[in-house]
This record gives structure tokens, sequence and C-alpha cells, in this order.
């Protein structure tokens, strides 16, 4: 939001999907976190990285936030042996080629929210 932090991903989204669970809900401030996946070779911080905090398990799955603003920049998902980078996809300043192809954690998603797309929808992560 401020600034202070930049990032390059390249556009080689191994998914794009709507997040509905309570975290993102909370993060985002809105009823879904629209987000998109690639391998962390594909992504780096340009500019700011002194400015980056970060929230959650840092060996596993965390959140890197701006210091100044507190913006979510990105989340870093290590499990099973497998790494991923998860971008809050209203942060890109150029249209992805991918769009939201599902939603997921629809369980737990905000109850006053209906969901009136027909893409697929999933209890959690399929």
């Amino acid at each position: 939001m401020c600034g202070a932090v930049e990032y390059e991903a390249e556009d080689r989204f191994l998914y794009a999907l709507n997040c509905h669970c309570s975290k993102c809900r909370r993060t985002t401030g809105s009823a879904f976190k629209p987000i998109a996946g690639l391998r962390p070779d594909d992504f780096r911080i340009v500019h700011g990285k002194e400015e980056l905090f970060t929230h959650g398990n840092p060996d596993g799955i965390h959140d890197r936030h701006c210091r100044l603003c507190g913006s979510l920049i990105y989340s870093w998902i290590a499990e099973n042996g497998s790494v991923k980078i998860h971008i809050p996809m209203g942060t890109l300043m150029d249209p992805p080629s991918s769009r939201p192809s599902m939603h997921i954690f629809v369980g737990s998603k905000a109850p006053w929210y209906e969901i009136t797309d027909d893409l697929p929808q999933y209890q959690g992560f399929p």
C-alpha cells in the first residue's frame, strides 16, 4: 500500500483461487482472498526487503507484511517438502494470465457472503 516494499513475480502461476478461510478473511478484511501460487524461483523482492516482517512459523507457513503499513506482501507455504509462494492477487500491478479457478475453505466462508459464480467449491485445499 505504501510502496516501501516492491516485488517481481513471473507470470508462471501454478494456480489461482479464492480462499475463504478465516485467516485470509481477517488478513484482507474481505469475504475472501484471491491468491496466485508460484514457485519461489519465480518471485523476488526488488525493493524494501528490510521493511518486511514475518507473521507465523518462519520454518513453515508464514506471511510477510510491510513493517510500515502492514500490507500483506506474500505468504510462504512450506508443507510436505514443498514450498510455494502465495501472492494476494490484489497486489499485482499487471493483469495475470491466470484467473481464479476455484473456491477453497468454503466451509468456513463468511456467512454473510454468497458465492454466485460457477467455479468449483472445496471444503479445504484440494
